[in-house]
């Protein structure tokens, strides 16, 4: 071994905290001890919910997935395999937090309340953003961004203005970094991949939330690929040591475990609300399937890994401990047809959208009336304006 990968391998890494293990069984790791606390609110109630979200959630995926092979939506960006991960981590939010996604974080949208209707609307191209962010109603949830990193900058600015907020409140309007966290009673949590971990926004992003100590939670949803790049190519140590070497608390999970996703993102927004800074949470996944409907994923996965990680699939591993805790056939069964009859309503819905008027474009750009948008609205209409009568 170089000396390279050598420096980079001398530390032991910590079993990643997990509660369930591949079959579904309750058998915690080592790691988990500290955070055992968090689930005692957790009942079988909580977890037939959790169920529900991630079987309806991947029913929607599933059509959606159809809808763009059928030219009905321009793009697709599939979640299956992930909704361990993201359905403990919605659960845990408080409903005064926020949320920055990237693209595939459906389930999470769906339990902020957006509706499926809405996140395929964008991707039907009937929309720039998809949802009203200022709307309570939809959970403090922002838009979905396609240039990916970029949210990670908008989560750090939204959370140094809570910062702001809550030193205001305080009356204190000054700022400088090194300063301590301070309570602000709200977080902010971020999703992102490990193809995005590698790119400068992120680490920019992770800079600032340091040093002034915001309150968010980094979620990476480590799927194994960047599109066709492995992670290892990307990073010789675990990605959640990139957290700790920014000063951030940072640990590592199983992403197929809803309860160590709910019990770790718990944990870690309730430190950021009350003035503990930053998390890190990297959590150990896989995409089952494409990066995107754009993308081949034959080409590069091994078959035994595939295999092996679809014998770990989440939704499979929640359903096992259900039935561990008795709960009986007929609820799989009522919860996968009441999905499937969600998910073809909304694809039946999806088609009757219509289409947006042109003038919609220019709405909400800017909060206030701005010479160049007006500019660009006349251009439009004279453009328009020009096909008049042409087909005399």
């Amino acid at each position: 071994m170089n000396q390279t990968a050598a420096l980079a391998f001398d530390m032991a890494d910590p079993e990643p905290i997990r509660f369930l293990d591949d079959e579904g069984r309750y058998a915690p790791s080592a790691t988990a001890s500290e955070y055992s606390g968090e689930l005692e609110q957790i009942g079988e109630a909580e977890l037939r919910e959790w169920y529900r979200d991630m079987v309806a959630t991947r029913a929607f995926d599933t059509e959606c997935t159809h809808l763009q092979r059928q030219g009905q939506l321009a793009l697709w960006v599939p979640s299956v395999g992930q909704e361990g991960c993201q359905v403990g981590l919605a659960h845990a939010l408080e409903p005064q937090d926020h949320v920055f996604p990237a693209y595939r974080e459906h389930l999470v949208a769906k339990v902020r309340c957006v509706g499926f209707l809405n996140v395929a609307a964008q991707f039907r191209g009937l929309t720039h953003g998809g949802w009203d962010v200022t709307d309570p109603a939809h959970g403090n949830f922002h838009l979905y961004t396609l240039v990916l990193g970029a949210q990670t900058q908008h989560a750090t600015g939204f959370a140094l203005s809570q910062v702001l907020d809550a030193k205001r409140r305080a009356g204190d309007s000054s700022l400088e970094a090194g300063e301590p966290g301070i309570e602000t009673g709200e977080a902010t949590m971020v999703f992102y991949g490990d193809g995005t971990s590698s790119q400068g926004d992120a680490n920019e992003a992770m800079v600032f939330a340091a040093s002034y100590q915001t309150p968010e939670v980094f979620v990476v949803q480590n799927n194994r690929w960047a599109i066709s790049v492995p992670v290892e190519r990307q990073s010789r140590t675990p990605l959640y040591r990139r957290g700790l070497g920014f000063g951030i608390r940072s640990v590592q999970i199983d992403g197929n475990d809803p309860l160590a996703a709910y019990a770790v993102g718990r944990r870690f927004l309730r430190e950021a609300r009350s003035g503990g800074g930053p998390g890190y949470i990297e959590a150990l996944t896989y995409r089952i399937g494409a990066h995107t409907t754009s993308d081949d994923p034959t080409r590069y996965p091994e078959d035994a890994e595939l295999a092996e990680w679809q014998r770990r699939d989440p939704i499979a591993r929640l359903e096992a401990y259900l039935r561990s805790l008795g709960v009986e056939d007929v609820f799989f069964e009522e919860t996968r047809a009441a999905a499937d009859v969600e998910a073809k309503r909304v694809r039946d819905a999806i088609l009757r959208l219509p289409a947006p008027e042109p003038d919609t474009m220019f709405a909400h750009v800017y909060s206030d009336e701005h010479p160049r948008i007006e500019e660009q609205r006349a251009w439009l209409e004279r453009y328009e304006s020009s096909f008049e009568g042409s087909a005399e």
